[in-house]
């Protein structure tokens, strides 16, 4: 099954704006589209402060950041942006209303032999591809974040998802420089489905007044030789992000291993989400890299 060279992506967020960045990098037009243009002038900043730091580390060529921002075009509408795409790749929020919205309006504005991929990192695919009328050409390609440095790519085959099309991502992601692993649909996949009960285990822990943030990071760090503790984790995923993915979990199995822990559901009331609001376990401040346990947190036993 062959692809041109032209893609769109879905959703001009961190996961967005990263897809994007690295396909152009690699020689495809891209098209990126977000209801909001302001979101789109975001994303194209930070692509390109991205590839600033590739060029200083002289990891690429001046040139070739020119090139890929190039090679990146916006549109606010799925319609505008869609024709003679042969694959999109969905990256809106992880909401399953939202997103099987979205690929009803893409089903009826693509051309009739596009892949619809999503980068969902829970919901299932076969629910994505019940919102359509090609269920045999929607897939998932669920990247990790940051885009542009992680290797992995899940690539999940929903129950209907023609074995060409899982074959024609697996090769793809191989051409962009990643990693394929083909996964079946069941909630969370690989990744999540193993991640997310750590996370929600470790704030279990600090919870029930275990230990503490720091303690808690530093035994996985030193002990397990995790590169990120899972709390600074969770605060770099976006804790209202490891909410919704423990939910999918939780609803897809019914298994209350997958509760989320009651913490969690108070902080993302509160709307601490982590880095993006600044706080979250951890307290973040612009420009500053030292980890700074957040003040409610700090010699909390």
């Amino acid at each position: 099954m062959d692809l041109n060279s032209k893609i769109a992506v879905i959703g001009a967020g961190t996961m967005g704006n990263g897809i994007a960045h690295v396909f152009a990098q690699h020689g495809y037009q891209v098209t990126l589209i977000d209801v909001s243009e302001d979101a789109l002038n975001k994303a194209l900043q930070t692509i390109g402060n991205n590839l600033d730091r590739l060029v200083k580390k002289e990891i690429i060529r001046k040139e070739l950041k020119e090139e890929t921002l190039q090679r990146i075009h916006t549109n606010t509408s799925i319609q505008g942006g869609v024709p003679g795409v042969r694959l999109v790749i969905e990256a809106a929020t992880e909401n399953i209303e939202l997103k099987k919205k979205i690929f009803t309006e893409l089903d009826k504005a693509c051309d009739p032999q596009a892949i619809l991929a999503t980068n969902t990192s829970s919901i299932s695919i076969d629910d994505l591809a019940s919102a359509t009328t090609r269920p045999a050409l929607v897939i998932g390609m669920h990247f990790m974040n940051p885009v542009p440095v992680m290797k992995l790519v899940e690539v999940i085959q929903g129950p209907k998802t023609d074995p060409e099309v899982t074959q024609t991502i697996v090769a793809l992601s191989q051409e962009l420089g990643k990693v394929p692993c083909v996964v079946n649909d069941f909630p969370g996949f690989i990744s999540n489905r193993i991640l997310m009960p750590m996370i929600n285990e470790a704030i279990i822990t600090l919870h029930e007044g275990v230990a503490e943030v720091e303690a808690i990071d530093t035994v996985m760090k030193l002990g397990m030789a995790h590169p990120m503790g899972p709390l600074q984790l969770a605060d770099f995923i976006g804790l209202d992000v490891c909410l919704a993915i423990l939910r999918v979990l939780h609803d897809g199995f019914g298994q209350p291993k997958y509760a989320p822990c009651p913490l969690l559901v108070k902080m993302v009331s509160s709307g601490n989400l982590g880095v993006k609001t600044g706080k979250g376990f951890y307290a973040y401040q612009a420009g500053s890299k030292d980890l700074v346990v957040a003040p409610e947190f700090n010699g909390s036993l």
